[in-house]
């Protein structure tokens, strides 16, 4: 059993970089395109970059975001290692851990909800979603096999949410943009998606001074 938990211990491990280095390919887009368009992230030098390319709003709003999560990091240091001793420290710590890992793999939903509402997979990477349900599912039977909670609960959910993801990409896979998905996301961020001037001047009608010179226009 000891065996068996090493091993899953290694594999874990080696998944685990995996997964916090898939998203490169993305930010090699967001690099080349100098947008982040729809994506979202989540390592220090992920959200750096993330930050360098996203419109002002969004990088606001991710700036102060990623300011709160500092600010709580460092309470929760500053807790356990001021106010905290022996098992408490550690069952603090492992909430703490549980909670934040279950955010982390919980992240993409906005992104599911998306891939559902357009029926497109562009802004949800596959190796991203294969990593987080390999990831997760060693580490969850890792944690069953050391009998600990800690580790056993948010990469359950991790494994459970990679799962959801891969199904949607199995469904979508075929629609990696087009259509009207670039009209929904922005929809979705709360702006109104821009017209199309030739359609508009198509749809627009004519008075009918205009039509009657337009007719000897062309009768000329």
């Amino acid at each position: 059993m000891e065996v068996l938990k090493f091993l899953f211990g290694i594999f874990g491990n080696a998944t685990a970089l995996f997964l916090f280095l898939s998203p490169v390919v993305t930010f090699r887009r967001i690099v080349r395109k100098r947008s982040t368009e729809d994506f979202s992230a989540i390592e220090a030098v992920y959200v750096i970059i993330f930050l360098a390319f996203a419109p002002k709003k969004v990088r606001a709003r991710m700036a102060g975001l990623f300011a709160l999560v500092l600010s709580i990091f460092a309470v929760i240091a500053l807790v356990s290692l001021l106010a905290l001793r022996g098992q408490d420290r550690k069952v603090f710590c492992g909430v703490a851990a549980t909670f934040f890992s279950i955010c982390m793999y919980a992240s993409p939903l906005s992104i599911m909800r998306l891939v559902i509402r357009t029926k497109s997979v562009e802004y949800m990477p596959f190796l991203l979603s294969l990593f987080v349900f390999v990831c997760g599912t060693l580490w969850f039977i890792y944690g069953l096999l050391g009998h600990d909670p800690f580790v056993t609960v948010p990469n359950g959910c991790g494994s459970a949410l990679g799962a959801m993801q891969l199904v949607l990409y199995a469904v979508y896979r075929k629609n990696k943009g087009g259509g009207d998905a670039d009209g929904k996301i922005v929809e979705m961020n709360g702006e109104k998606p821009p017209k199309n001037d030739a359609v508009s001047a198509e749809k627009t009608p004519h008075h009918p001074m205009e039509e009657q010179v337009l007719e000897c226009a062309v009768r000329r």
